[in-house]
C-alpha cells in the first residue's frame, strides 16, 4: 500500500509545472551537463521555456560577475 501511494505521489508530481527551485536545479544541472531523465521529461512536458531562459540568463550573469570579481581580486592581490 505504501508503494502504491508513493508512485501515485510521483505521478502527481510529474503532472505539475516545476517549481522555482526545481527550475533552478534543472538550469544548474544544464550548466554542468548532468540531468536525470525523469527531471528532463518533467521539464519538457510541464515546464515553461521562458522560465528556463530567464533563470539561465540570471545564472549566466551571476557566473560572469563572479569570474570578473575573482579576476579583479587576484590582480589586486598580485599588485597589478
Amino acid at each position: 500500500m505504501r508503494l502504491a501511494m508513493r508512485s501515485d505521489r510521483r505521478d502527481s508530481d510529474q503532472q505539475q509545472a516545476p517549481s522555482f527551485l526545481q527550475t533552478l536545479q534543472s538550469v544548474l544541472a544544464a550548466f554542468f551537463g548532468v540531468q536525470s531523465s525523469r527531471n528532463r521529461v518533467r521539464d519538457f512536458k510541464h515546464g515553461k521555456p521562458l522560465h528556463f531562459v530567464l533563470i539561465g540568463l540570471l545564472a549566466t550573469g551571476l557566473f560572469v560577475l563572479l569570474v570578473v570579481l575573482a579576476v579583479k581580486l587576484a590582480l589586486a592581490l598580485a599588485g597589478v
